[in-house]
């Protein structure tokens, strides 16, 4: 859809000025992403391992908060359920032509253990960085952000947040990669809104607080 500018007062007119993605920084989403596997998946490239992983979260929540099914339970009868399947499949290889399972097949390799590590020991390094003041802009930020998601916590219960974060996550970034444009034209908007506020703010109540003559010093 065309987009026009509404700021009569902009020296600069939006339609003339090259476009920007003020929330990509000029990068596709793809690269903000990382890029790989997961970006690919987060932006709905693969919409069956997409589809097939918000299912799944979906109905891990169902279980959880519509039927109230507890977790303890839910383990139980998953290994319940996969004993079974294993001793049905050992019991019926000496009987039929099967292949009995192979016990390496659940196995967790190291290079999985070393990759967990490795994220686990960088979020360690990062948390040390901000916490330690060398930025404070990072630390304000951190904090703030940690303050909000504390408020927030207290009106949901941690499935529900969790849930609720994946959804935003596996739906927001295809979005914005989709309208990119209308997102980054309204976040102008509001910035030249914001401005023409404080602006009138500034005119019509802080220029018109009184203050005291400025003293000056005297000359020997």
């Amino acid at each position: 859809m065309p987009i026009y500018s509404s700021d009569s007062d902009d020296p600069h007119p939006s339609h003339l000025a090259p476009t920007r993605r003020s929330l990509a920084h000029n990068r596709p989403m793809h690269a903000i992403l990382g890029g790989g596997k997961v970006a690919d998946i987060l932006l709905w490239r693969d919409k069956t391992i997409t589809g097939s992983i918000l299912i799944g979260f979906t109905l891990i929540w169902s279980l959880f908060e519509v039927m109230e099914y507890n977790i303890v339970t839910l383990l139980c009868h998953i290994s319940m359920s996969i004993m079974l399947i294993l001793f049905i499949w050992s019991m019926g290889a000496g009987f039929v032509d099967w292949n009995p399972p192979d016990f390496r097949a659940f196995m967790i390799s190291d290079s999985t253990f070393r990759w967990l590590c490795g994220k686990f020991n960088y979020i360690l390094v990062k948390f040390y960085e901000i916490s330690s003041g060398k930025d404070f802009r990072n630390f304000f930020l951190a904090i703030t952000f940690l303050w909000i998601l504390s408020v927030i916590g207290s009106y949901f219960s941690s499935l529900n947040l969790l849930y609720l974060g994946f959804v935003c996550l596996a739906t927001l970034p295809a979005l914005y990669e989709r309208y990119h444009n209308e997102v980054d034209y309204l976040v102008r908007q509001g910035n030249q809104d914001m401005k023409k506020l404080y602006n009138k703010f500034d005119t019509e109540v802080l220029n018109k607080i009184p203050r005291g003559p400025v003293k000056q010093k005297k000359k020997f």
